[in-house]
Parts: C-alpha cells; sequence; structure tokens
C-alpha cells in the first residue's frame, strides 16, 4: 500500500491503521467497522473515517453492504488465486518496464530484503520483507498506477498468508527470489519475468489451499 504512506492526511492515517489491522487478522472478516467508534479513536470527523472505508473498499479490504454499513471483506479460494493471477501479469509487466533501469545496488538492496525474509522470526516480518523484496525491483519501471495497483493486490495477498500460515509458518529459503536476481544480474529478462510469474502464482496456490472462506456475521 506504498500509494498510501506519503498520504499525511487524516484520512490516509486511518486508512493505513485500519489496513494494516484487516491484514494481520485483527479484524476478522465480517467484522463490521462502526464510523463513530473510529472517529472517537483517531480523534477525527466522520468525513475522514468515511474516505478511509471508501478507500478500503478500493483495496479490497471492506465492503458496504444496504443496511449493513461497511464490514472487513470476506474472501475465498477463487479471490486468492485471482490476486495471484493479477499480481503475476501486473508484476512482469512492471518488471519488464524496471529492467532497464535496475542498477548493480538497486539490486542489491533487492538481495538484502531477501536475506531479511530468509531470517525473519515471523510471518509478518517475512512478508514485509518480500514486499520489499518485489517493490525495489519493481519500482524503476517509473508507473505509479501500475504499482499502486500491484500495492493493493499485496495487501490482498498478505490477508491470505497470515490467515493461511498462522499456525505452521517456518522462515523459508526463497530460491525464487535468488534466481530472479541472478537472472537480472546477466540481464536474462525472460527468464526473470517468467521465474517472478511462476513464484506469484505458487503463493497463490499455498495460500489457496489453507485459506478457509468466511461469512458475515
Amino acid at each position: 500500500m506504498a500509494k498510501s504512506t506519503t498520504d499525511t492526511t487524516v484520512a490516509g492515517r486511518i486508512t493505513r491503521a485500519l489496513a494494516e489491522r484487516i491484514v494481520s487478522g485483527e479484524f476478522a472478516p465480517g467484522m463490521k467497522l462502526r464510523q463513530d467508534h473510529f472517529a472517537e479513536e483517531f480523534g477525527a470527523s466522520h468525513v475522514p473515517v468515511r474516505e478511509a472505508f471508501r478507500r478500503l473498499e478500493a483495496q479490497g479490504l471492506a465492503v458496504s453492504e444496504p443496511r449493513r454499513g461497511v464490514r472487513v471483506a470476506s474472501f475465498d479460494v477463487a479471490e486468492v488465486r485471482e490476486v495471484a493471477e493479477m499480481r503475476a501479469s501486473l508484476e512482469v509487466l512492471a518488471l519488464r518496464q524496471a529492467a532497464p533501469h535496475l542498477t548493480p545496488e538497486i539490486l542489491d538492496v533487492a538481495e538484502a530484503h531477501n536475506r531479511a525474509g530468509e531470517n525473519a522470526t515471523d510471518v509478518h516480518g517475512w512478508e514485509q520483507a518480500n514486499r520489499a523484496f518485489h517493490r525495489v525491483i519493481l519500482e524503476p519501471c517509473g508507473m505509479p498506477r501500475l504499482l499502486a495497483t500491484i500495492d493493493d493486490l499485496h495487501a490482498a495477498s498478505a490477508r491470505f498468508l497470515f490467515s493461511g500460515f498462522r499456525m505452521e509458518w517456518e522462515a523459508p529459503t526463497d530460491q525464487d527470489h535468488r534466481a530472479i536476481l541472478a537472472a537480472l544480474r546477466s540481464n536474462q529478462i525472460d527468464v526473470a519475468a517468467a521465474t517472478l510469474a511462476r513464484h506469484v502464482k505458487w503463493i497463490g496456490n499455498k495460500s489457496g489451499k489453507t485459506v478457509r472462506p468466511h461469512t458475515p456475521a
């Protein structure tokens, strides 16, 4: 959700806080998001809270239901796989545009993020490092709308990962990340793109096997 990290408005601050709680699983699927409650918590009027809800809906993290208000969005296996397919296509597009601008220094930063992920002690630490790895190799594409969409898809992926891996975590050795970096360092862009697509789809398949659909109460 990098498009929001530079947003210093009240609505931006509320959006980031609520999105983090949804992504981490603190707010369960189907939970009602009460405008009055958050206006009081953040010391804000209802206007920025409504705007935050709208942004959460745009990110796929919340849904507005007639006569029921705004609730945390549910998800199912089909959605997990849809997000993975979308990420694979859009991240490959971004990588191909970014590749001519990737310097050895940028790839060194990406490698450091990958090491951090491999040394993570929990799924939250790994997910942050994983997201940073993807972001640093894609950002030089210079396409802010594309990157913003990918950021939203990463947020959705994080929900699936936290739901599925909560009880079975162990730090992975990310051979795909290493292979992507090796291909980029040797200017094998087609190999890097194919590996990235397979990698993202695998995350979707892994999450889809462990996620459980939720129905709003």
